[in-house]
């Protein structure tokens, strides 16, 4: 396989193995274990002195084409595929900490991501700090001799906040710490956070990487080195693999994910710029536009804008729900990078675990409304928010 692919081209290839019937599609391998022609042969896979698979749960034919995949895209040494991206986002924190460590994470987040660090973690004695993230002062502040990981989305979810990656990571290497990022919003295709510094990248493959509305699916991605000394054996004793369906399915989604990615992007900037000048609208946040708060961040470490859109209604959750509920094109739902277009309101759906306080902090009020972009005709699109916002008062 040529290292020199562009996307397209990986996205199509990258990491395909066929078996001995030369199949053009990848194959399903729906087995969970494997056999060996000798007891010696058994012996030596397992003491992995010869390459081969042991048991679905540690991986699969199917599995590691994704994985292999997914390395060429993101210009990774390698990779896991887990059951979901929360489970991705889990293991990569998890595996890598005990009780003692703290970790310093980015304040915005999706309210389950934010319920690991802020949670779950503390009840294994791991203590965190949460921050805005869009000042690197605030990281630096937050160092305890005892700072294990730096976690963060960029943009975030679901305000589209935007952290320097690279000045974070600089943070990191001073005291031997690792940057986890997660990547969803920017997709592989318009950030790159190892490039920037970053140690692990963790996906909601559920997301665009399916892209289809079909399956959930996460993966890790990291050096060698990190996968095989905290990574490797926490995935195979916890148990958050991927199935083998999913890894085909997701093969096939991330076949046309340039597509989808491009034209979802050029939806997402004209709904923005539409939105931008309607009097029901009070605020516009997209990373395509000139006017968001981190141009300048966005300028050095994004090679595209986002599929989403966030945006504050000023007649608050009334407001919100009439819009909604008069669109016909884009529909109400908690997921995003469809090739549908969807839209939720966080402060009732993705983050309503989170107390008033911490909504304000975020900037998530009752009128704030979460778009993400489907493959739909731009006309269309925009054409069914106007019709829709006739619902809202100005």
């Amino acid at each position: 396989m040529s290292k020199n692919w562009r996307p397209a081209t990986q996205l199509v290839h990258g990491g395909t193995t066929r078996s001995q019937h030369g199949e053009t599609s990848e194959a399903i391998f729906l087995t969970q274990g494997f056999v060996y022609e000798t007891s010696e042969a058994a012996e030596a896979r397992f003491k992995g002195e010869t390459e081969g698979f042991i048991y679905a749960r540690y991986g699969s034919p199917t599995n590691d084409m994704f994985e292999k995949r997914m390395c060429m895209l993101e210009g990774a040494e390698d990779a896991r595929a887990t059951a979901s991206g929360m489970a991705a986002v889990a293991a990569a924190i998890l595996c890598q900490l005990k009780a003692g460590d703290h970790i310093v994470a980015a304040r915005a987040l999706f309210g389950s991501c934010r319920w690991v660090v802020e949670t779950l973690a503390p009840k294994y004695g791991i203590e965190c700090t949460l921050v805005d993230g869009r000042d690197l002062a605030n990281w630096e502040k937050a160092i305890q001799k005892n700072t294990k990981v730096f976690f963060l989305e960029s943009p975030t979810n679901p305000t589209l906040e935007v952290i320097d990656i690279a000045g974070v990571a600089i943070l990191a290497n001073q005291i031997g710490a690792k940057v986890v990022v997660d990547n969803v919003f920017a997709t592989p295709l318009f950030q790159k956070p190892l490039e920037l510094g970053a140690h692990i990248v963790v996906y909601s493959a559920t997301k665009h990487i399916d892209g289809q509305g079909r399956c959930l699916g996460g993966v890790v991605l990291s050096d060698k080195d990190w996968i095989n000394e905290h990574l490797h054996d926490y995935f195979r004793h916890t148990g958050p693999a991927m199935s083998p369906f999913n890894a085909w399915t997701l093969l096939k989604g991330i076949e046309t994910l340039p597509l989808r990615v491009k034209q979802q992007t050029e939806n997402a900037r004209r709904v923005a710029d539409f939105l931008a000048e309607q009097p029901q609208v009070a605020k516009v946040i997209y990373p395509g536009r000139k006017d968001h708060p981190q141009a300048d961040i966005i300028a050095k470490q994004m090679t595209g804008g986002s599929t989403l859109v966030a945006f504050e209604l000023k007649g608050g959750k009334d407001a919100a729900f009439a819009l909604q509920n008069a669109l016909q094109i884009a529909r109400i739902s908690n997921n995003l990078g469809d090739s549908k277009s969807l839209i939720t309101h966080p402060a009732t759906t993705t983050h309503k675990n989170l107390t008033d306080e911490a909504r304000d902090e975020l900037g998530i009020s009752a009128g704030t409304v979460r778009f993400s972009a489907g493959i739909e005709d731009s006309d269309d699109i925009v054409e069914d928010f106007a019709r829709a916002l006739k619902s809202v008062k100005a």
